[in-house]
């Protein structure tokens, strides 16, 4: 049987590979399932395997009949913490435990597809001994999403455990699927075309406050919004796009509790792609000084803002945000200020009157977050704490 014909009749059986791994899908160095699927596979043909490589990894050696050189051909196993929304007879159902929380598990980068592939390869390239030389190894890869928090994993504990070792391998191939290339159709380029990933975590310590006295604290969540709109400035205006692309990406964001209460802190974690080693430095850098540089509740209020004002950033009758500093420039501080002082007081006493007088007359309930916040002294006692650690 020719080569051409062996592979068109190995096509259904890749399919049925294909659509048996997304239909159970496995998390970064979780892929047990996976492995076991792929190692009997292996087996079957006679190709020397080996296990529980950077946990779960499986590599397979196979040795052509005349002597050459050693090639690696890699594929990589793990899923995404992803809900599928297709209606597919072989969609994934499958969950799994991702950062403690119970998730949606889903092929949803090609991965089953790779797998598929890669064992098709070897099934093919071991009944073929004769028509090549050297070894070939079969690399399929854990963790290539990013191995789980507190662990190793992926191609680089691969490495360490000496996959490219024993035999040494002298060039490795891989490829990824997209679905926007035609089937039968291969892309390629000079340099890179799959980008580096790195993985960043901001996080952002502000000054808890009501929502209603936001002058009191630090808002967090502001200053986040502040912090990713310079990290675009970093893509959209220092790096040479002409040379090559460039990435920077929040995912997700999580802070606070309640919708009227600015919070303590925030937290960003994202993703930086870059396909140029001196560009990727060139962010990471521009990233730690946008960050660090920020002076977080900082406020100028330039009472010579008529005049051109003490400060070169006021801009008259603006508030202007610089490295998150607020500088103020109203033109009118002193005629302003005593008035909307006295209305504003005035006001949160009616408030505060009505927000505790009910059917029983008036009563102060300090299990109300607002009453509890504006209690300073409660029987000749101080239960204020910020006023107990002035004092």
């Amino acid at each position: 049987m020719s080569l051409d014909d062996q592979i068109a009749n190995i096509e259904d059986k890749v399919i049925e590979w294909r659509q048996h791994f997304h239909q159970n899908p496995e998390l970064s160095n979780r892929e047990f399932n996976t492995a076991k699927k792929i190692e009997l596979h292996l087996k079957s043909l006679g190709i020397k395997v080996q296990t529980d490589v950077a946990f779960t990894g499986v590599v397979g050696v196979l040795e052509g009949d005349n002597p050459g050189k050693v090639l690696g051909l890699r594929a990589d196993m793990d899923a995404l913490p992803v809900y599928e929304r297709t209606d597919l007879p072989f969609k994934s159902k499958a969950t799994g435990i991702f950062n403690g929380e119970e998730v949606p598990v889903m092929h949803a980068c090609g991965h089953d597809t790779h797998i598929a592939i890669l064992m098709g390869v070897a099934e093919i390239m071991s009944k073929n001994t004769d028509k090549f030389n050297g070894t070939i190894k079969f690399i399929f890869q854990p963790a290539e999403e990013g191995a789980p928090q507190g662990e190793e994993g992926g191609a680089k504990l691969m490495i360490k455990e000496g996959v490219l070792e024993n035999p040494k391998v002298e060039a490795i191939f891989g490829l990824h699927i997209n679905s926007q290339t035609p089937v039968g159709t291969i892309k390629y380029k000079t340099g890179g075309i799959m980008a580096s990933v790195e993985r960043f975590v901001i996080n952002v310590k502000g000054k808890q406050t009501h929502g209603s006295q936001p002058w009191s604290g630090v808002d967090p969540i502001l200053i986040s919004a502040k912090i990713i709109d310079g990290l675009q400035t970093i893509i959209s205006r220092e790096a040479e796009l002409t040379n090559e692309a460039a990435v920077i990406t929040v995912g997700k964001i999580t802070s606070g509790t309640r919708f009227n209460i600015i919070p303590e802190s925030s937290e960003m974690i994202g993703t930086v792609r870059t396909l140029d080693p001196r560009m990727r430095k060139m962010i990471e850098k521009r990233m730690k000084e946008m960050v660090e540089g920020m002076k977080p509740g900082s406020a100028i209020m330039d009472l010579a803002s008529e005049n051109g004002g003490n400060c070169e950033l006021t801009k008259p009758d603006e508030i202007v945000f610089h490295n998150d500093v607020l500088i103020d420039g109203n033109t009118n501080f002193p005629s302003t200020m005593a008035t909307d002082a006295s209305q504003l007081f005035s006001k949160n006493v009616q408030a505060i009157i009505e927000h505790c007088h009910g059917e029983d007359g008036f009563k102060l309930n300090k299990e109300d977050e607002i009453i509890d916040g504006m209690l300073f002294v409660e029987n000749g006692d101080i239960r204020h704490q910020p006023t107990k650690e002035a004092i």
